[in-house]
């Protein structure tokens, strides 16, 4: 009897409950991306024409991809068939980050629809049906059950955990076409989410876009499909790249507008720029707080030779030779500069670096003939450069490709790819090379570097000329692309980027020390303000908000390679497999 009673009080208890809250929360994701197909507002007023009943317009298109991933990944987690891949790493913690990026985006979209046009009287039952149907679906997915977590680890050991053990039919390894197929897709939705965002009509429709897209990414690590992709990009790496930069190709062949095109090509303009800046900051541990003059150099190079009529220098070279003076002047005053500042450590590095940064602009600034030579035409600028003409291809003109019209800004991103593509070729090379090394062991400590032979001062000057040439290459074709060069764009804070101190953002927030991380991270620094005009004012105080939250939960960087997660967490938290170094070390 007594057996009897200890069996029973052992026995397992029965899933019913969470399949039944499972189900609940399938059927309101079914009932939020059914609201998607009637009108929202009787008004045309709002971005996104939401007064359409039967086709799904504007944030509604959010709201409906947000409801269709948070029921794939409950079916994933009931073991459907053909979903299980869905949640390799857990069934019901993915669940309820996408669960709140579809209620945030639905909410933020019903809240600016009454607040916009002046009350709730203007939603439509499309509407109030996604309002009470995300906020349900967001309830149950919180009563499900949280997958049990051993004490003492964090829950990214418990999912390690997961994914080392996982249940009986996820451990079947794919075919090699098959994980190139992956590889693939997962790019071509990376392209997809960038065309969207660059393609919002308003401020409105990105603010959601942002909204699905950060508790989207939550949800993908909580999945553990973020972690097998991972596993996928290192075990092929040559198809990771090669998919991210054919991605990058296809993107001015999606957009119907050049403006949209204009941006891209400033994101590549800045990332580019960034990934030269982490030679010097990110491999070297260089703290160079006026890295944008070496961009000016280039551009000031490149303007006063290309046959601007305002050039105190009638030259007109080809752009294969403005190109090499623009990277060999940048390295020259790289030279120039860090050979007596290199010495210098920590801060006083950074200021004296800061120093230069503001040396250059006045003195650029001051070249106007009046209080001194007159060359660079002073605050005004050197005007009216040409656009780039090679081999009898006008870049400031229109040419079909493919059947597909591009129009200026679209060939100078074609152009501005070709220069990034060069720079992270570089940057790989220096960063498996001995100098690479020796720029690491520096960075983490100079003194024992020294101690076991390592010419710290060679090194570091090396790491800063080489890091002022790239930016002096991508500053010759920022000339061309922006017809003008002034001071003002080099200073310290500018508008928009790129400048100094969101250079040093860009690299922080990607991640130190590796190629997708300063990529990732130029792209939403220059995305964001360009979208979100009408937070000018605030941009400074919303940037230093942002980058303290960062500092808080995710110091290491949105992309971390594995020395930086040592550093900065416990062995037990670390978010890639051991001996994983993640994008960073496939190239991407």
């Amino acid at each position: 009897m007594t057996t009897q009673t200890t069996t029973e009080t052992q026995a397992p208890a029965t899933p019913k409950a969470p399949k039944a809250l499972s189900y609940a929360t399938l059927g309101g994701a079914v009932l939020s991306f059914a609201s998607t197909f009637l009108a929202w507002t009787w008004t045309a007023e709002f971005p996104g024409n939401l007064t359409v009943d039967g086709y799904p317009g504007g944030l509604q298109l959010l709201t409906l991809t947000g409801a269709l991933l948070t029921a794939v990944l409950v079916l994933g987690g009931l073991g459907i068939p053909g979903l299980r891949w869905a949640t390799p790493g857990g069934k019901y913690a993915s669940v309820r980050f996408m669960a709140l990026a579809t209620f945030a985006t639905t909410w933020f979209t019903v809240i600016a629809i009454a607040v916009e046009l002046g009350g709730l009287v203007n939603l439509e039952p499309g509407a109030w049906l996604a309002a009470v149907a995300t906020a349900l679906t967001v309830a149950v997915s919180f009563a499900l059950p949280r997958e049990a977590e051993p004490t003492g680890t964090s829950g990214w050991a418990t999912f390690a955990a997961l994914f080392k053990a996982p249940a009986p039919g996820r451990a079947k390894e794919l075919p090699g076409w098959a994980e190139i197929l992956l590889i693939a897709v997962a790019f071509g939705i990376g392209l997809l989410a960038f065309t969207y965002g660059i393609g919002t009509e308003g401020a409105e429709d990105f603010i959601g876009f942002l909204l699905l897209i950060g508790f989207g990414v939550a949800a993908l690590n909580k999945s553990g499909l973020s972690r097998r992709l991972t596993g996928l990009t290192v075990k092929h790496k040559n198809v990771t790249v090669t998919a991210a930069f054919v991605s990058a190709f296809a993107f001015p062949f999606t957009q119907t507008s050049d403006a949209y095109t204009s941006v891209g090509t400033n994101i590549l303009i800045f990332a580019t720029v960034a990934l030269g800046l982490n030679i010097v900051v990110g491999l070297a541990g260089l703290l160079d707080l006026g890295y944008v003059a070496f961009l000016g150099v280039g551009a000031y190079t490149a303007a006063l030779v290309s046959g601007s009529p305002n050039s105190p220098f009638d030259v007109h070279v080809p752009f294969w030779a403005a190109v090499l003076l623009g990277a060999l002047a940048s390295l020259i005053f790289g030279v120039i500069i860090g050979a007596p500042t290199l010495r210098l450590h920590g801060d006083y590095l950074a200021i004296v670096t800061l120093g230069f940064g503001e040396i250059f602009r006045i003195g650029m600034q001051n070249l106007d003939g009046t209080s001194g030579p007159d060359i660079t035409n002073g605050p005004n600028g050197i005007p009216n450069i040409p656009d780039l003409e090679m081999f009898g291809f006008n870049f400031g003109e229109s040419h079909t490709v493919l059947g597909v019209e591009l129009g200026r800004f679209s060939n100078y991103y074609l152009l501005m790819l070709l220069v990034t593509i060069v720079v992270v070729l570089v940057f790989r090379r220096s960063d498996q090379s001995r100098i690479g090394r020796a720029w690491v062991a520096i960075r983490e400590d100079e003194t024992a570097a020294r101690a076991m032979g390592i010419n710290a001062f060679r090194l570091k000057l090396l790491a800063f000329a080489l890091g002022a040439a790239l930016a002096g290459l991508a500053g010759t074709v920022q000339a061309h692309v922006t017809y003008t060069v002034t001071p003002k764009q080099y200073e310290f804070v500018a508008t928009l980027p790129p400048n100094s101190a969101f250079l040093l953002a860009a690299v922080i927030l990607g991640g130190m020390g590796t190629v997708s991380g300063p990529l990732i991270g130029a792209a939403l620094l220059y995305l964001i303000p360009a979208k979100l005009q009408f937070m000018a004012d605030y941009q400074l105080l919303l940037f230093g908000i942002a980058l303290v939250l960062l500092m808080r939960f995710r110091p290491e960087g949105l992309v971390a390679d594995r020395r930086k997660q040592l550093e900065f967490k416990e062995t037990g938290q670390l978010d890639t497999p051991k001996g994983d170094t993640g994008l960073s070390k496939a190239g991407v």
